[in-house]
């Protein structure tokens, strides 16, 4: 798993990634090699989008309890406007794990991955948008790092990834407790949070809510908050002057430093000087043949009521 600054040069965007304990870019070079884990924080990004949606690869089990990325062979094109090409998306055993608790099919090695331990948690976005989640125990921490959140509970651990996946569907059944929160919905509540009150209100009414809710099922909840990364907290404060980036990633040359993150979204200058920070979801890269280099954003025209 090499580490790395993202260096000139081209290859195939596999977005964000927290599996290393801090934010990365999951890039594939061009037009063959391992994949590199890029490092993005407090680093000035400059690159060029072209061309269309490429392959991003499929996971396989690295051992009984892990999974591991790996990076299409062919760089293919995406098919049928998914994330994979064909190959990749048949080789894919991991495709069945969101499935396997409702008598899907569940390959053997995907079976015991499910085996292990798995954690039901809440997570709650700027706006206060509440989602119920799983995440397997090697996977507690990074799962919740790049959700996006700003307050997050595990409620209870499960013995399996079935069992867990049966309360998680409880939860939005009796709770409606949406399982996914829009990328564009996390954005924009970043880009115009100013108060942190109301996530955190909802956050603790939604917890409660859910511990009752289990008590009912005969599974107490053993409430443990999740501890946000640092690399969130100037995101995550209610305060300074920002705005959603207002170009679109998915092409052309953009350039900017990237000064904290929060899931895949991240706080980004133009110029390390300008007062002015830009919210952007970098999750827009994936999929993307992008070249890295001294590009720069076009210029924006900030308006002065944001001051």
């Amino acid at each position: 798993m090499p580490a790395t600054p993202p260096t000139d040069g081209e290859y195939v965007c596999h977005g964000v990634t927290w599996a290393t304990g801090d934010p990365r870019l999951l890039l594939a070079p061009l037009p063959s090699g391992p994949l590199i884990y890029a490092e993005i924080m407090q680093r000035r990004l400059g690159f060029t989008i072209s061309g269309g949606r490429r392959c991003t690869g499929r996971y396989q089990f690295a051992d009984t309890v892990r999974v591991e990325a790996l990076a299409c062979p062919d760089r293919a094109p995406t098919g049928h406007g998914g994330d994979q090409c064909p190959r990749c998306f048949s080789q894919d055993e991991f495709r069945f794990a969101h499935q396997a608790h409702r008598d899907g099919p569940i390959p053997e090695a995907l079976r015991r991955y499910l085996d292990q331990p798995h954690w039901l948690y809440l997570a709650t976005f700027a706006d206060g948008a509440t989602k119920v989640g799983t995440a397997a125990e090697p996977r507690k921490q990074s799962r919740l790092d790049e959700q996006g959140a700003l307050f997050a509970t595990y409620l209870t651990e499960s013995p399996d990834g079935r069992a867990v996946r049966h309360l998680e569907d409880a939860l939005t059944r009796d709770l409606q407790l949406p399982q996914t929160v829009r990328a564009a919905t996390k954005l924009k509540a970043l880009a115009t949070l100013t108060d942190l009150s109301t996530a955190s209100a909802a956050h603790d009414h939604h917890v409660a809510r859910a511990a009752d809710t289990l008590a009912a099922l005969n599974t107490p909840a053993t409430l443990e908050k999740w501890a946000p990364p640092a690399h969130g907290d100037r995101l995550r404060a209610a305060s300074g002057a920002r705005m959603v980036y207002p170009h679109d990633l998915r092409d052309g040359a953009h350039g900017f430093a990237v000064m904290s993150c929060v899931g895949t979204q991240v706080l980004a200058l133009l110029d390390r000087d300008e007062e002015v920070g830009y919210v952007l979801d970098l999750q827009a890269l994936k999929g993307r043949r992008i070249t890295f280099g001294p590009f720069s954003s076009p210029a924006v025209a900030v308006q002065d009521s944001l001051f």
